[in-house]
């Protein structure tokens, strides 16, 4: 297991802010599983391709989860390469390391970044009920651009499916999606694509700028300014959105957006908590005055 691989592999802008937390409760890190070869070809990413990747190890869902119990961390992403030369695109994977994590460090929340497991729904609702926290599927631009930017194998609207057929594989579960700016979209292109995520109950929306890698990829058709994606995390909540990071270096798992997640997640897990004590008092004094009677 490589625990930095997708940050240095996507040439994250975020490593040291996300490292350089005082302690290790607040810092964030993201495990890239299924190896760093994706068998696919979008032209905004630098993660290296092949039809064939190397087979999986079938021991680092164990071995994944063992790291982070140790690490003591309170918030980890996982995500991975595209593994269209699987029968389950990795999903089984993905969910086994969720599982082996949750049994380790069962107070850790979970986030998992997925590719769309080529439109095989039940493959997401297999991640999305492996004991998740956070189901995080990026769109990655407007509906219009999608076939100039990702593969030819992902499509906008099978996106929204998976967005979608998670949230509704287990209840309380966050949604999550992230949208790069300066490909070349318009304002309304930008709107259309809000409104459809809050279509399917998506509950989180990151913005940042896109930054070509290498002269092999798009080129940046504009560079957005600090005001413009203000704007953006503004109308995101006005719409209705749990939360909203947008800015130039943010990338989808961002620390902030992380710490705050991790934080509603923990009030919810309080409320629950609550309910549940108050529920269990009622019954004891029920139970106690019929026994009086």
């Amino acid at each position: 297991m490589a625990e930095d691989a997708m940050c240095e592999e996507a040439r994250c802008p975020n490593i040291s802010d996300c490292w350089g937390g005082s302690s290790k409760s607040a810092a964030t890190a993201t495990i890239m599983l299924m190896g760093d070869t994706c068998t696919r070809g979008c032209r905004f990413c630098s993660v290296k391709t092949s039809k064939a990747p190397p087979p999986l190890d079938p021991h680092e869902p164990e071995h994944t989860a063992e790291a982070l119990s140790r690490w003591g961390l309170g918030y980890v992403v996982l995500t991975s390469v595209d593994r269209d030369d699987l029968a389950d695109g990795g999903a089984h994977h993905f969910a086994e390391t969720i599982r082996k994590i949750k049994q380790k460090a069962p107070t850790m929340l979970v986030e998992a970044l997925t590719g769309d497991f080529a439109g095989d729904l039940e493959m997401v609702r297999a991640v999305a009920q492996s004991g998740l926290d956070v189901y995080a599927h990026n769109v990655e631009t407007v509906e219009a651009l999608t076939p100039q930017v990702r593969d030819r194998r992902a499509t906008f609207r099978q996106s929204l499916k998976v967005l979608e057929t998670a949230k509704a594989a287990k209840e309380g579960l966050i949604t999550k999606t992230s949208i790069m700016l300066g490909l070349g979209e318009t304002e309304a292109q930008v709107w259309d694509t809000l409104r459809d995520l809050r279509s399917v109950k998506v509950d989180v929306v990151t913005f940042g700028q896109y930054m070509r890698p290498t002269k092999r990829h798009m080129k940046v058709h504009s560079y957005i300014t600090p005001a413009v994606f203000e704007l953006w995390r503004q109308r995101a909540l006005d719409m209705g959105f749990l939360y909203c990071a947008s800015g130039p270096l943010v990338r989808s798992s961002y620390k902030a957006g992380e710490a705050f997640i991790e934080n509603v997640l923990k009030k919810r897990a309080a409320r629950k908590n609550e309910a549940a004590v108050a529920a269990g008092s009622a019954t004891e004094e029920f139970d106690t005055t019929n026994s009086n009677a």
